[in-house]
């Protein structure tokens, strides 16, 4: 039996100061065991060298230079070939608007040309720059086609010490979307459709320092949204816990050009935020560990150690998942998770039907490499339809591509996006 070969990822590096940050792109992929290689623009070689990443990579580094030498055979057309996927960071405003009208005239630009795999896109530059019409106008005619696909441009302190939108992705960012890009190929089959996910733990609260909780971590919901979004939804990530995510009272943000992410700390809220934002979501994932019960007196003081009763006195906390399958309409979909021990399978068959959900995601906490905290998980996915499939063990981001291909399955054909039809009618 032949082993797959590794997927094959070709970076092309701009000129701009953020090109340092690709070289903990280079140095995390190669350890995952992606090929990779490395074209350099004639600019980016005044910020970075071919010796630094060609060290990184484990594979020579490419320039014009490479490019206008003789060969057997041109080197922008092998390496279109060769490449399952081309990333281009830092993105200048010079590359965008060549890349914009099908200009070609070095070995980046050349390659892209003659290859017809996904490309992403990390750009930086200075605000102004980024805000200037021409680039805008470049901006929209890429992102009318379908190969290309976005990282979202960071705000902050820049090189040129203006603070405002224009920073690069950080490389954690770059390289989650390089693996999603990698599992999906790229599709966009979720462009139209608005995905809501509840995520992290909740904290119900005795005093204000002290609470009933879980030590859900909110990873599995994240992946989620961001497969999501990589595929062309529009997101509302609802959570109590991210993985680095500070907390702060009533924060709400993109992390993502389409994930909205709204911080509810209490299951009060987070029922709060899902009661607002169900009614228009085609899918809901309820991937988040609701608390079942909370304190029946809150102190809003801290209590001392001596007036911390012994046995504490607990209220029901309402079923979210219960009272969404209630006000389900038409043709929306609700997804439940059922984190187990032992027998996974037979509860959440119960929950299923007790919840009205049109599928439930059974997975262990009880595995070693799965469930709270860790970064892999596996489960069994189970639908009103009697079809159960096995998840087996991988990455959380595998798993929610995986939950996404399953979830479409549950929409009625007309419900289904295809992205080369909306570019056909735009």
């Amino acid at each position: 039996m032949s082993t797959p070969r590794p997927p094959r990822l070709l970076i092309s590096i701009g000129g701009g100061i953020a090109a340092y940050k690709v070289c903990t792109v280079i140095s995390s992929l190669f350890q995952q065991g992606i090929e990779v290689r490395v074209v350099l623009t004639k600019s980016a070689q005044n910020f970075i060298t071919p010796l630094t990443v060609s060290t990184l990579a484990r594979q020579r580094a490419y320039t014009d230079a490479d490019f206008w030498a003789a060969s057997d055979r041109p080197l922008h057309i092998e390496l279109g070939e060769w490449a399952d996927l081309i990333l281009i960071a830092p993105l200048t405003a010079n590359t965008l608007g060549k890349l914009a009208y099908g200009l070609a005239d070095n070995l980046l630009t050349n390659t892209v040309l003659a290859s017809t795999c996904p490309v992403l896109l990390a750009p930086a530059m200075n605000t102004d720059m980024w805000e200037q019409v021409a680039v805008q106008r470049n901006c929209r005619l890429l992102e009318a086609d379908p190969r290309y696909h976005w990282c979202n441009l960071g705000e902050g302190l820049l090189a040129c010490d203006r603070v405002g939108k224009g920073r690069m992705a950080e490389p954690e960012s770059i390289i989650t979307h390089l693996q999603s890009l990698l599992i999906s190929g790229g599709k966009q089959d979720l462009l139209g459709q608005e995905i809501l996910v509840s995520t992290g733990g909740t904290k119900e609260f005795l005093d204000p320092v002290r609470f009933l909780g879980n030590p859900a971590t909110g990873k599995m919901g994240l992946a989620i949204a961001q497969a999501a979004a990589h595929r062309g939804a529009t997101v509302k990530l609802v959570y109590g816990s991210l993985p680095g995510e500070p907390i702060a009272e009533g924060a709400s943000r993109a992390i993502e050009p389409n994930i909205q992410l709204i911080f509810t700390p209490t299951s009060d809220q987070m029922a709060a935020a899902l009661f607002e934002h169900f009614p228009s979501a085609d899918i809901t994932f309820m991937a988040a560990a609701v608390a079942d019960v909370r304190p029946a007196n809150y102190s809003n003081r801290k209590l001392a150690k001596q007036e911390i009763p012994t046995a504490i006195p607990v209220l029901d906390v309402l079923d979210i998942a219960a009272e969404l399958g209630r006000r389900k309409q038409g043709q929306q979909k609700l997804i439940g998770f059922a984190a187990q021990t032992g027998d996974i399978v037979t509860p959440a068959k119960a929950k299923l039907e007790r919840k009205n959900l049109d599928a439930i995601v059974a997975n262990p906490i009880d595995l070693p490499h799965a469930g709270f905290g860790s970064d892999h998980n596996q489960a069994v996915w189970i639908d009103r339809a009697g079809q159960q499939v096995v998840i087996s063990h991988c990455s959380k981001l595998e798993m929610a591509h995986k939950l996404l291909d399953l979830s479409q399955s549950l929409l009625p054909t007309e419900q289904r996006t295809d992205r080369t039809t909306l570019r056909t009618v735009l």
